[in-house]
């Protein structure tokens, strides 16, 4: 309990960031394509896009990471997750955004090491340039966006937590369990963003959005005065 408290207190709570910057709910979400570390579609050392799936009604794509330790306590669910929806149209795309150089444990070698360890069943792929992140506007791990195809166009539906605790055995509401359900039978979710705590996305340097926005805000009140 007390280094769960102890990581809590290094790590943002992320209310509304995702509202400033990168998608939002409603919005279409272009392809990407970036090199998969877990031998799944395409296999190993391979560029997967969106485009890849075949027959699918949309993508739960979640920003993880190999070191937060919030990313690791819901690793076997994102796992079970996948699971139980894989077949009914909607895949788990797990991307990986944090600097490397920043964080050792998760370089690409190191991301094929844990996607071997765990037999991830899905995508696990490399955000090396941080764009998929900045465009999505990530700003946590674990964070989720739902992805529902709509007549040929890849929407946004959700934004957010996958449920409403970090310890499995306290879950009471399964958010995004509610979300892809609802999808599935026509319904629109009645929640569409919902934050969460998490590790913060560690930037190469200049990419951190909220500290960029501060930049550029800061610029143009020294232009107007």
């Amino acid at each position: 309990m007390r280094k769960l408290t102890i990581i809590a207190l290094i790590t943002i709570l992320t209310l509304n960031v995702q509202a400033q910057t990168g998608y939002q709910v409603g919005d279409e979400v272009s392809n990407f394509e970036l090199m998969n570390a877990a031998n799944t579609i395409n296999g190993v050392d391979m560029q997967v896009s969106l485009e890849d799936y075949n027959n699918v009604k949309g993508y739960i794509v979640v920003f993880t990471s190999n070191q937060c330790t919030y990313s690791r306590m819901y690793e076997d669910r994102i796992i079970a997750l996948h699971r139980q929806y894989v077949m009914k149209g909607y895949p788990i795309i797990a991307v990986n955004s944090n600097d490397a150089d920043r964080v050792v444990e998760d370089s690409y070698d190191n991301m094929k090491l844990r996607a071997k360890d765990k037999n991830y069943p899905f995508a696990y792929l490399h955000d090396t340039s941080q764009q998929v992140a900045l465009n999505f506007g990530a700003t946590y791990t674990p964070q989720v966006f739902v992805v529902k195809k709509k007549k040929g166009k890849n929407i946004v539906r959700y934004i957010g937590a996958i449920d409403d605790n970090q310890n499995a055995d306290l879950v009471k509401e399964n958010y995004l369990s509610t979300t892809i359900d609802g999808l599935i039978k026509g319904e629109l979710p009645k929640r569409k963003v919902i934050p969460n705590t998490g590790c913060t996305i560690e930037w190469k340097a200049g990419n951190n959005p909220e500290t960029s926005t501060a930049a550029a805000l800061s610029a143009s009140k020294r232009k107007r005065n």
